[in-house]
C-alpha cells in the first residue's frame, strides 16, 4: 500500500447500507456485543488517507482496517474493506469501521469524479473540509450544492427545514410531516371541529380498552389495535391528495413478506429506543431495507435509511444538537411503521410503493428570486447556509453551502461565493436579488444541483412581500421542490428573555399570543441579539418568515423579519436590504427604528399574563418522543405514577378526547407484560405496542398541523 499520509481530519468514506448490514451479520453473538463500543472508540481514532486515496485506521497493534471506495467515492463492495487480523473479513475491527462510516446517499452520482461546473475550493479539492476548529478567516468558493459528494450521503445539514422528515425520506405519501405547516390556502380538515382550537378535528372518544383490542393483519400478520388507534391510522394517513388506488395492483407475496421484516425491525427499534439502538439492530434495519429495495418498495427502504441516519445522530458522543433530533426521529420511525403498516395488509395504494428518487430537470430556465439567507450549524462541527429562493409559481428552491466548521463557518457563509462556471455572487446579494438557472438539475429535497450543462445568471429581485408566495409549495417530499416556510405581521407584546411574545395580526379582530424563539442560539449568530432588540419595542409590527417548532405549536423561530406594508410603526431597513433583514446575519440598529420615540410604552400587563398557553397536545407529544429516545420502558414510566390521570384529565378538557384516550392506551400498552402461570414472558407483543405508538403518533401529527394552520394562517 502506498505510504499514508497523515491527516487527522480526513472523514471516513460512505458505505452502502447493504455491505454494512452483511458485515454485522458475519459476526459472532459475542463479538456483535461488543460492537458499539468499538464504534465510539473509532471516534477519536486517526484516520489515515493514502495518496492512492484509500483509508487507512489503526485499530490494534495487529489490525491495520484499509477502506478503498470506487470512483464514485462509497464502498460498494465487501472486498473493498479488509483488515490485517487473522479473524478478518468476520472481525470487529473491519466491521467497526464500517459503521462509524456514514451511510451512502440512495441518489447516486451520475458522473464519478468531479463536475466540470465546480469550482476548487480549500473545502472541496481533496474531498475534506476544514477541522471543526480551524478558522482561516474566509469561506472558499462553493458552487450550487458543489460542496458534497452525491453519493455521500445526505449533507449534515440539521436545519429546522428539515425536521418534517425531510431531511431524507421520500415521503411520496399523503402523510402530512410534524411541524410542517401547510400554506394558508391548504384545505383544512373534513369533519367537525372541536372547541380546543381553530380546525381541530373531533373524534368520538371509545374507551381505551377499545384502543387495545387487536385483530389479524389482513396479510397473516400480528395483531394491530382498532378503535381510536386505527381511526388515527385511517384519518391522517388519507389526508390530503392521495393518489387512486390501481385496481388489481396489490402488493406482491414478496413486497407483503418484505414489509413485514421492515415492520419487525422497526418495532424492535422503537422498543429499544435511541438510546438502546446500537450498531446490531441498525444493521438489522438496514438488512431489512435492502430487502426491502430488491422488492421494489423504495419508499420503505427510504424510511428505513433515514430512521438510521437519524439514530445515529440522536446517538452522536461528540454531536451537541441531540434535542434538534427527536422530532426528526420520531417523523421518520412514523413514515416507515406507517408505510410497512399499510404494505403488510396489503393496501393497493399505488403511493406505498413509491418510486426511485431522481434529481429534477425543469423544462426550461428557473427564474428564481431570493428570499432570505438562514445559517446552518449541525452535528459533527457541521456549518454553512442555506440561502432560500422561490419561483413565479411559489414554489420554492434552496441554495445550500454546508461543510465542517460549525458555528464560525456559518457565519462566514453568509457573504461567501457561489460560483458556476462565469457566473460568481455571494449568498447575501442573491438571497435579495434574483437568479436564472438554465439547464438546471434539481435533488428531490429542492436544492439546487451544479452538474454538468448547467448556468447560472444573476437578475434581479422583488420586494420581499412579493417574493413570499401566498400559496406555498406542495406539502411534499420527492417532488423536487423545498418545504415552504411560514410567514404572518405581528405586533411585538413584550420581551421574554431572549425570546418575544406578539399578537398575530389578523385584520381587525385581536389574533392569538405566540411566541419568537431564536433559530440558533449560539452567540457567533445574531438571532438572540436581534430577537431581544425587537422585543425592546413593544408596538412595533413586523413581518416575520421561520418555521413552527415541531414541538410547540405556539412557538414560531424566524429566519428573516421585514416591514409590515402601510403600518405606521414598522422597521425602517435600508434600500440595499430589499426590505428584510436575516436574522442570523444581518443585525439591527436603532436607525431601522422608528423615530422620535421608538415605539409606544410597553403594556401594563405582566409578562407573565401575556405568555401563550401551549396546547395541551404537548402531553402527547412528550409521551411520543420519549418512547422513541428511551424506549419502551421510559414509556411505561407515565402509567406508573399518578401523573397518567392528570394528563388525561387535562387532555379531556382542552378538547382533545381522542387524543386523552390514546394517550392512556400508549402507557398502558408499554407498561404490560404478558406472564404465563409459571411467570415467564407468555408472548412478545411487540407488534401491539409499536401499532399503539403508531396510531398515537398519527393522530398527534395531524392534530398538531390543524391547530398550527389555524394559528398562523388565519
Amino acid at each position: 500500500m502506498t505510504p499514508p499520509r497523515r491527516d487527522a481530519g480526513a472523514p471516513l468514506p460512505p458505505v452502502a447500507p447493504e455491505v454494512l448490514a452483511a458485515a454485522v451479520e458475519s459476526l459472532t453473538t459475542r463479538l456483535r456485543g461488543r460492537l458499539d463500543q468499538a464504534v465510539e472508540s473509532l471516534a477519536t481514532t486517526r484516520v489515515d488517507l493514502a495518496e492512492d486515496g484509500t483509508y487507512g485506521i489503526r485499530c490494534g497493534a495487529d489490525a491495520w482496517v484499509t477502506l478503498a471506495p470506487g470512483p464514485s467515492g462509497t464502498i460498494t463492495s465487501p472486498d473493498q474493506a479488509r483488515c490485517t487480523c487473522l479473524l478478518s473479513p468476520r472481525c470487529l475491527h473491519r466491521t467497526a469501521a464500517l459503521a462509524a462510516s456514514p451511510l451512502a446517499a440512495a441518489i447516486p452520482s451520475r458522473e464519478p469524479g468531479p463536475s466540470p461546473d465546480r469550482v476548487p475550493s480549500a473545502d472541496s479539492d481533496t474531498g475534506r473540509g476544514p477541522s471543526a476548529g480551524s478558522d482561516t478567516g474566509r469561506v472558499p468558493s462553493a458552487g450550487l450544492d458543489t460542496d458534497r459528494d452525491p453519493s455521500a450521503g445526505p449533507d449534515p445539514d440539521p436545519s429546522p427545514e428539515r425536521a418534517p422528515s425531510a431531511a431524507a425520506v421520500p415521503s411520496a405519501g399523503p402523510v402530512p410531516s410534524a411541524g410542517r405547516v401547510p400554506s394558508a390556502g391548504g384545505a383544512s380538515p373534513a369533519g367537525p371541529v372541536s372547541s380546543a382550537g381553530p380546525g381541530l378535528p373531533t373524534d368520538a372518544a371509545p374507551s381505551a380498552a377499545t384502543a387495545l383490542a387487536g385483530g389479524p393483519a389482513p396479510s397473516g400478520g400480528p395483531a394491530v389495535p382498532t378503535g381510536p388507534a386505527a381511526r388515527a391510522v385511517r384519518a391522517v394517513s388519507s389526508a390530503g391528495p392521495a393518489s387512486p388506488a390501481v385496481p388489481g395492483r396489490r402488493p406482491s407475496a414478496a413486497q407483503v413478506r418484505a414489509a413485514g421484516g421492515l415492520w419487525a425491525a422497526a418495532s424492535a427499534v422503537l422498543a429499544a429506543g435511541a438510546v438502546a439502538a446500537g450498531a446490531v439492530p441498525q444493521a438489522e434495519l438496514l438488512r431489512a431495507a435492502h430487502t426491502a429495495r430488491l422488492a421494489g418498495l423504495h419508499r420503505a427502504e427510504g424510511a428505513a435509511l433515514a430512521v438510521v441516519r437519524h439514530l445515529r445522530a440522536t446517538r452522536d458522543p461528540q454531536g451537541a444538537h441531540r434535542a434538534h433530533r427527536a422530532d426528526e426521529l420520531v417523523t421518520s420511525l412514523r413514515e416507515l411503521l406507517l408505510v410497512t403498516h399499510r404494505l403488510k395488509a396489503a393496501d393497493p395504494d399505488p403511493e406505498l410503493i413509491g418510486g426511485v428518487p431522481h434529481n429534477h430537470r425543469p423544462d426550461g430556465p428557473l427564474r428564481l428570486y431570493g428570499v432570505c439567507r438562514e445559517p446552518v450549524v449541525g452535528p459533527g462541527g457541521a456549518g454553512g447556509v442555506v440561502t432560500h429562493l422561490v419561483d413565479d409559481t411559489g414554489r420554492w428552491y434552496t441554495l445550500r453551502d454546508v461543510g465542517p466548521g460549525g458555528p464560525a463557518r456559518a457565519r462566514r457563509a453568509g457573504t461567501a461565493h457561489v460560483a458556476v462556471r462565469s457566473f460568481l455572487s455571494d449568498h447575501e446579494r442573491l438571497s435579495r436579488g434574483g437568479l436564472v438557472v438554465t439547464g438546471a438539475v434539481v435533488a428531490p429535497d429542492g436544492r439546487l444541483l451544479a452538474e454538468r450543462g448547467v448556468r447560472a445568471t444573476f437578475a434581479a429581485g422583488r420586494p420581499w412581500a412579493d417574493a413570499v408566495p401566498a400559496t406555498a409549495a406542495p406539502d411534499r417530499l420527492g417532488s423536487g421542490h423545498a418545504p415552504p416556510l411560514t410567514g404572518c405581521d405581528v405586533r411585538i407584546v413584550a420581551a421574554d428573555g431572549d425570546e418575544v411574545l406578539v399578537h398575530v395580526l389578523t385584520g381587525d379582530a385581536p389574533g392569538p399570543t405566540v411566541r419568537l424563539a431564536p433559530a440558533h442560539r449560539h452567540p457567533a449568530l445574531a438571532h438572540s441579539v436581534n430577537l431581544r432588540r425587537l422585543g425592546a419595542c413593544p408596538g412595533l409590527e413586523v413581518r416575520v418568515l421561520g418555521r413552527v417548532d415541531p414541538g410547540r405549536v405556539t412557538t414560531l423561530r424566524p429566519v428573516a423579519v421585514g416591514p409590515v406594508p402601510g403600518a405606521a410603526t414598522t422597521l425602517r431597513l435600508p434600500q440595499e436590504w430589499r426590505d428584510r433583514a436575516d436574522l442570523g446575519y444581518d443585525l439591527l440598529a436603532d436607525a431601522h427604528f422608528p423615530a422620535g420615540a421608538h415605539c409606544p410604552p410597553p403594556p401594563r400587563t405582566a409578562v407573565a399574563d401575556a405568555r401563550p398557553v401551549d396546547s395541551p397536545l404537548r402531553r402527547i407529544r412528550d409521551l411520543v418522543e420519549l418512547a422513541v429516545t428511551g424506549g419502551r420502558r421510559a414509556a411505561a414510566e407515565p402509567a406508573r405514577d399518578g401523573d397518567r390521570a392528570s394528563h388525561v384529565a387535562a387532555l379531556r378538557r382542552g378538547g382533545f378526547a381522542t387524543g386523552a384516550d390514546l394517550f392512556a392506551a400508549l402507557g398502558a400498552v408499554a407498561a404490560r407484560r404478558p406472564r404465563d402461570a409459571f411467570g415467564r414472558p407468555a408472548r412478545d407483543d411487540q407488534d401491539q405496542y409499536a401499532a399503539q405508538w403508531l396510531a398515537t403518533a398519527v393522530y398527534l401529527t395531524g392534530t398538531e398541523a390543524a391547530l398550527a394552520r389555524g394559528l398562523w394562517h388565519q
